[in-house]
């Protein structure tokens, strides 16, 4: 609503010349407010071009706002190019809104008309005044930021590191450990960072204050799953046996440290055959075992890891034939027909089995003929 004038100013005297309607959504595609002329705003009313209505792509398939939204991009939809046939006589200039703040999309703002009026540079136009609403949008960021920051300031010792509503860092983390942002879904007293340590979250003014909390260190996860063995995990002090999907996920994870979108998870786990909403499904099942220990957006583990498999990793990056002999106890999920877990799987064990051939004295080679593939291994 503050930007409103804005838009009006810049966008609505075009619309009254060349009789179009000017038209702004939110972040659904709805329409929250139109301006334009008598006789085109009767032939919006017509195809539902008004107050309420929506525009999303799943709504009405391609179509200037609901494809603008789409993309996240300036986009000009031109007569045929919608998807349903009653707006065929119809062109549309539209552009999305993101906040700043939030770094998420909360508008469009769009121009339409009738096809053989509305000239296709008038998206140029459009995306010009959507640049300007986050520019304004951005001016009242900083100003809300400088008013924190100087209550901020005023604390004796400036403890903790100052966010904002969102969870923007704003001061008190000159190292950047933490990120532009810090995740804050349940804004609980409680979070754990990406580090892994633990630190506390207090309302401040209109943001937040997050104070270490040097008391409490972080359970460490703990991965057994080499070998024929039922794989398990230990978080802090409760061991639990896990499904074969569950310790997918999590050696994942573990082998991916800056976390996983739940695309690529899907794509790593299943190939193309994969369903993102299914390793949605799994991961709430997870973080119902292991709380916070697995963070979103990405996926990733956010507490200290220990793993069998990444230990024989550092024995192979060391080249030390012994300890890889007493680390190594068989392949890595021995079941798993994931192609990612495939990969790594067949990976280590022929990087294990080369270097104790070639290094390994006749107790390493004894240690290894144990296990399910040495035991067949006539070399």
């Amino acid at each position: 609503r503050p930007l409103l004038p804005l838009l009006v100013e810049t966008l609505s005297s075009l619309a009254d010349e060349i009789d179009h309607v000017m038209v702004v959504t939110d972040d659904n595609g709805r329409v929250l407010w139109r301006e334009g002329g008598q006789a085109i705003i009767r032939r919006a009313d017509q195809i539902g071009l008004a107050d309420g209505h929506q525009w999303a792509e799943h709504n009405v398939g391609t179509n200037g706002i609901g494809t603008a939204l789409a993309i996240r991009r300036p986009t000009h939809v031109y007569s045929e190019e919608h998807l349903m046939r009653v707006l065929h006589v119809w062109s549309c200039s539209a552009a999305p809104i993101s906040d700043p703040d939030s770094g998420q999309i909360i508008g469009c703002v769009d121009v339409s008309g009738t096809a053989r009026t509305l000239h296709p540079a008038t998206v140029a136009l459009v995306a010009t005044t959507a640049k300007l609403a986050e520019s304004q949008l951005a001016l009242r960021m900083h100003e809300r930021d400088e008013h924190l920051r100087r209550r901020y300031e005023a604390l004796r010792g400036r403890p903790g590191i100052l966010l904002s509503s969102t969870g923007r860092v704003i001061s008190g983390d000159p190292s950047g450990c933490l990120g532009e942002r810090v995740p804050l879904a349940n804004q609980a007293q409680r979070m754990l960072l990406r580090d892994g340590s633990v630190a506390l979250i207090e309302p401040f003014s209109s943001g937040f204050l997050l104070r270490p909390s040097p008391s409490t260190t972080p359970p460490t996860l703990t991965m057994a799953f080499l070998g024929e063995r039922t794989p398990t995990a230990t978080f802090g002090d409760r061991e639990q046996p896990l499904s074969l999907r569950h310790a997918e996920i999590l050696a994942l994870l573990a082998l991916h440290p800056h976390g996983l979108t739940a695309e690529q998870l899907s794509f790593l786990l299943y190939g193309d055959d994969g369903n993102p909403v299914t390793i949605r499904a799994e991961i709430h099942r997870l973080r119902a075992q292991f709380g916070n220990a697995i963070a979103a957006k990405p996926y990733r583990l956010t507490c200290p890891v220990e793993a069998d498999f990444l230990e024989l990793r550092r024995h192979l990056a060391a080249g030390d034939p012994a300890a890889l002999a007493r680390a190594y106890c068989g392949p890595l999920l021995l079941r798993s027909e994931s192609p990612e877990i495939r990969r790594e799987r067949d990976e280590i064990e022929a990087q294990v089995r080369a270097c104790l051939l070639r290094r390994g004295t006749p107790g390493d080679l004894w240690a290894y003929a144990q296990t399910c593939n040495g035991r067949e291994d006539y070399e």
